[in-house]
């Protein structure tokens, strides 16, 4: 596993919202809903200097909206969606979500058992989770990452 620690500011997410009460496949359809109606948050979205997105992300909370992980790991809230700049609204249909400062460890993505290999790896150096664990793409690269909260700041 590739592992390195970073720190990062609060972010906005915006994008379309669901819960693990929607039922099988409901993260797919998030998916499929914002990636169908990006033109509609594409003018929010943060851009680098040469005007590529920042990131897509798949943020993660607990129903109580306290961005700590999901209950048992297997129950909470989705939100698919774009990194944005921190004055934007959220159009009809979409939702914004403020992520907390905080470290992470971030791990790149190289197979199905990139979650449950990083969890091991984490309790096996008493490393605690801070919060809800994040997917994120990079759409210069086209890799992959989850962001393990070891601390908010």
């Amino acid at each position: 596993m590739k592992i390195k620690e970073i720190s990062k500011e609060s972010f906005v997410v915006i994008g379309k919202e669901g819960s693990t009460r929607d039922g099988e496949g409901f993260i797919q359809k998030l998916w499929q809903d914002a990636n169908s109606h990006f033109d509609e948050i594409a003018d929010l979205a943060k851009k680098d200097e040469a005007g590529n997105l920042v990131g897509i992300w798949g943020a993660m909370t607990d129903f109580s909206r306290s961005f700590k992980p999901w209950d048992d790991f297997n129950s909470g809230l989705y939100l698919a969606g774009a990194e944005c700049r921190d004055d934007a609204e959220a159009p009809e249909g979409w939702v914004k979500w403020v992520c907390p400062a905080s470290d992470y460890l971030v791990v790149e993505c190289e197979g199905d058992n990139t979650f449950s290999d990083m969890w091991k790896y984490m309790k096996e150096n008493n490393i605690p989770l801070a919060g809800a664990v994040y997917d994120h793409s990079d759409p210069q690269t086209g890799k992959d990452d989850m962001y393990f909260p070891i601390r908010r700041r």
